[in-house]
């Protein structure tokens, strides 16, 4: 079995857009506004071409993608560090750990060992019945509440990287 962590390309929009609709029908059941769980092609490409969207592939396969806004674009996220996003894992690869897989390569290999950031935040509904949970397991602690619709909060969790011990 040949696995690979890459960057997407607009090569891969109709793969992506596909394993978002599948990923994200829960979200949609749910009425939950997020953008991804209703994006068509075009939202994929311009995920794809303003932020760093990665993806984690098993057998020339899209199993789980991921993407990260940065502080400086069009769509920050709210504490000036890299913020995840649009993360979805194909529901046929569920409970195989993909999806940690995927978020352990992003948060370490990228975020923390290249961009040297000191920490990452990532949004999700607080109505949600497991996902604040789940990142919460993951390292995240929650850090703000922000209400952007409709019966929809949004929470803001931030993971720190490593502490800064400066010498006296």
């Amino acid at each position: 079995m040949k696995n690979e962590f890459r960057l997407a390309t607009n090569d891969d929009a109709d793969n992506l857009l596909n394993l978002t609709l599948q990923a994200y029908k829960p979200i949609r059941e749910r009425g939950i506004p997020f953008l991804a769980a209703t994006a068509d092609l075009a939202l994929v490409k311009k995920n794809i071409s303003q932020n760093l969207c990665y993806v984690y592939e098993e057998d020339k396969r899209i199993a789980a993608t991921v993407s990260i806004r940065m502080p400086w674009g069009e769509h920050p996220g709210p504490f000036a560090v890299p913020h995840l996003w649009w993360f979805a894992v194909d529901p046929s690869f569920a409970r195989k750990g993909v999806g940690s897989k995927l978020l352990h390569l992003v948060e370490e290999e990228v975020i923390k060992n290249t961009f040297k950031s000191p920490g990452v935040s990532l949004g999700t509904a607080k109505e949600h019945p497991w996902l604040v949970e789940m990142y919460e397991r993951k390292g995240y602690v929650q850090a703000k509440e922000k209400h952007l619709a409709e019966g929809y909060t949004t929470v803001f969790l931030y993971k720190k990287f490593n502490e800064v011990h400066y010498l006296s």
